[in-house]
């Protein structure tokens, strides 16, 4: 098999494996309040201090590491369109980093498309004692137009459709 089938089935591949991923946690992210989580107001301090630099560094340290495997691409199944994403990473939103509570982190970073496209993606990563984990990305925007808001609802974000 060439190198060409080979990315193809690659391709395919991971576009199955994306669609059937399950999100891990309820949470999501918002500029308004209906746009990106805030941080968890009964999120505790624990002894491991996670800052904004670190947050920011392991997001973007997990797109480079994972471009590199994939043709300099970061891929991501897009399940409204039905495609999968090339995407390289633009903008690490420091200002949309939050803690949410129990080891898991938000943020909100913007990729451009090897079409043209800017795409907002939401990612959630959980620690440990030593790693910062990413647990779950999904296309949050479309140039600037929300796929989906967020609502809080006693200390839970969860994701709620755009009105139309």
């Amino acid at each position: 098999m060439g190198r060409t089938g080979f990315r193809v089935i690659s391709i395919f591949a991971l576009a199955a494996a994306l669609f059937v991923f399950k999100p891990v946690y309820a949470q999501e992210h918002p500029e308004h309040p209906s746009e990106h989580p805030s941080e968890h107001p009964k999120a505790e301090q624990t002894k491991e201090t996670v800052t904004i630099p670190m947050l920011s560094k392991a997001i973007q340290d997990y797109i480079a590491g994972d471009a590199k495997l994939k043709g300099g691409f970061y891929l991501v199944y897009d399940p409204l369109d039905k495609k999968v994403l090339q995407l390289t990473l633009a903008k690490v939103h420091e200002d949309k980093l939050a803690t949410l509570g129990d080891g898991v982190y938000f943020a909100c970073a913007d990729f451009k498309s090897t079409d043209g496209h800017v795409y907002d993606l939401d990612v959630f990563m959980t620690s440990n004692e030593k790693t910062l984990d990413v647990s779950e990305v999904s296309v949050h925007k479309l140039d600037g137009k929300p796929r989906y808001n967020w609502t809080e609802k006693d200390g839970i974000w969860k994701k709620t459709d755009v009105p139309k």
